[in-house]
């Protein structure tokens, strides 16, 4: 199914992030992860191309699995330190692989390594149309505007560009502060963009994830996070109940805020994801039965 088809039959959609092992070894554990993903019955599962600029060769694999197990893939395609047959190419693996839909992104710079022939996620954009494929087109967005960006109005200027080029839904960075989403939906639906927006949460679920991922993502850090750490950061079982709780909360005010979907960052944790879509499943099943949707 299109993604921009899914948004037209739900008021609240519910997918799950993963990400390809570095190494074909590690197949097996991405595949006990999505069978143990199937019977949550998310709308989509979004499989990453590459992190931190390293490329990454089994996103089709993966996808392909993802398809296998009845479950819709969002496979990313990056562009940054790639030529136009790279990217062509594996545009071309996606699309033999089944893929109707991708996630259009620049990706992280390679200090040091040669420039492609992109420079910016809108490149890739206005490249997969050129192409001729048929995808429909996902990209990403910041709440708290991109790290590289002067200001958060440059930033959506940039992104109304993306959605004049064809995208047709948008996933958000990971955020922690809500207000934070609710005022940049403010500002982007005053600048005219009107495509569905999903607000990327992740649970914080293990004392690494606070000095790695967020900050490779530069995200906020609310007060209420920061005790959650002191307090916890030496209890992996109480951090992870504790982290479990404040997306479940995060959650429930999103939706309650009227946002269009909900993007989890499970980190390939499958009883991470369990426990939050069953928390979050009968406020999911209301809003979804309104109105006839």
């Amino acid at each position: 199914m299109r993604l921009a088809d899914l948004f037209k039959s739900k008021k609240a959609v519910l997918s799950f992030e993963v990400f390809p092992p570095k190494v074909q070894s590690g197949m097996e554990g991405i595949n006990a992860t999505l069978a143990s993903l199937g019977d949550l019955a998310p709308d989509y599962v979004s499989v990453t191309y590459s992190a931190g600029g390293s490329r990454n060769a089994h996103t089709a694999e993966v996808a392909r699995k993802v398809r296998a197990l009845g479950m819709e893939p969002l496979a990313h395609i990056t562009c940054v330190n790639s030529t136009a047959g790279e990217v062509k190419n594996a545009l071309s693996e996606l699309a033999d692989a089944g893929v109707e839909n991708v996630l259009a992104l620049r990706g992280d710079r390679v200090e040091g390594a040669t420039a492609g022939d992109f420079s910016y996620a809108s490149d890739l954009i206005r490249f997969i149309r050129e192409q001729g494929f048929s995808f429909d087109i996902s990209a990403a967005c910041y709440p708290e505007g991109h790290p590289e960006c002067d200001s958060l109005r440059d930033d959506i200027t940039n992104l109304k560009r993306k959605v004049d080029l064809g995208v047709t839904h948008l996933n958000t960075q990971l955020f922690f502060d809500n207000d934070d989403f609710f005022r940049f939906m403010d500002m982007v639906r005053l600048a005219g963009i009107n495509v569905p927006v999903q607000a990327g949460v992740m649970p914080l679920v293990k004392a690494s994830q606070f000095g790695g991922i967020v900050k490779m993502t530069a995200a906020k850090i609310p007060s209420k996070i920061s005790r959650m750490y002191a307090r916890f950061a030496d209890d992996p079982e109480s951090l992870t109940e504790a982290g479990i709780a404040y997306a479940t909360d995060q959650i429930i005010d999103l939706l309650s805020g009227g946002v269009d979907g909900i993007h989890l960052y499970i980190m390939n944790n499958a009883y991470v994801a369990r426990r939050i879509t069953e928390n979050i499943r009968p406020f999911l099943a209301k809003l979804n039965s309104e109105d006839g949707k």
